[in-house]
C-alpha cells in the first residue's frame, strides 16, 4: 500500500463519516440520573425506574424524522408488559408544539420536557429523534441516532431486558439539534 493510497483511504473515511458523531461513551455505563416533570405534571426520577427495562426518546415536534418514527414507537409501546417503559424527552420545543405532537400521533406512553436541555447534555444527544435502552440494571445497553426501524427496536428491547449491552451504536435518519 503506498502512500497514496494510504492518504485516499483516509480521505473517503473522512467524507464518509458525519463529522458531529461521536461514539458514546456511556454504552454500557450508569445511566446518567436525572428528574423530569412530565406534561401530565407528575415528575418522574430515573432512579425510581430501576427494575425495568427502559427506553428515553428524545424528540422534537419540528422533527421529521420523529413524526416517521412516532407510530411505530407508539406501536412497539402498546406490545410491551409492564417491565418496560417508554419516557419521551421533548427537546427545543415549545409545549404547545409538543402537546399538539403527542395528541397528533395518539402517543399514550409519558412525555416530558427537558427546557433547558440538561438532561440531553448529560446523554450527549446531538441528533433527533435519539433513544436510549437501559436495562433493568440501570446501564445503558444501546444508543440509536434517528428514526429506529421496528425490528431493531424489539430487538435492543430485549438485549436490554438482559443487560446485553451492544458494541455499537445505530445511526439512521436524524435531525441535528438546532
Amino acid at each position: 500500500l503506498t502512500a497514496v493510497g494510504l492518504l485516499m483511504i483516509l480521505l473517503g473515511y473522512g467524507f464518509y463519516r458525519d463529522p458531529r458523531y461521536i461514539p458514546s461513551p456511556l454504552l454500557g455505563s450508569a445511566a446518567p440520573d436525572f428528574s423530569i416533570k412530565m406534561f401530565n405534571g407528575k415528575i418522574v426520577e430515573l432512579s425510581d425506574l430501576r427494575g425495568k427495562t427502559l427506553l428515553l426518546d428524545f424528540w422534537a415536534s419540528w422533527c421529521l424524522p420523529c413524526r416517521e418514527e412516532a407510530g411505530d414507537l407508539e406501536a412497539a409501546w402498546r406490545q410491551q408488559g409492564e417491565d418496560v417503559i417508554f419516557l419521551g424527552i421533548n427537546v427545543q420545543d415549545k409545549r404547545a408544539d409538543a402537546l399538539s405532537f403527542i395528541r397528533k400521533f395518539d402517543i399514550t406512553f409519558t412525555n416530558g420536557q427537558d427546557p433547558e436541555g440538561k438532561i440531553s447534555v448529560d446523554y450527549g444527544v446531538w441528533g433527533i429523534p435519539e433513544a436510549f435502552f437501559i436495562s433493568p440494571a440501570g446501564r445503558i445497553t444501546y444508543k440509536h441516532v434517528g428514526a429506529i426501524p421496528p425490528g431493531v427496536l424489539m430487538a435492543k428491547l430485549q438485549e436490554a431486558r438482559g443487560d446485553r449491552v451492544s458494541t455499537d451504536s445505530g445511526r439512521g435518519n436524524h435531525q441535528a439539534i438546532r
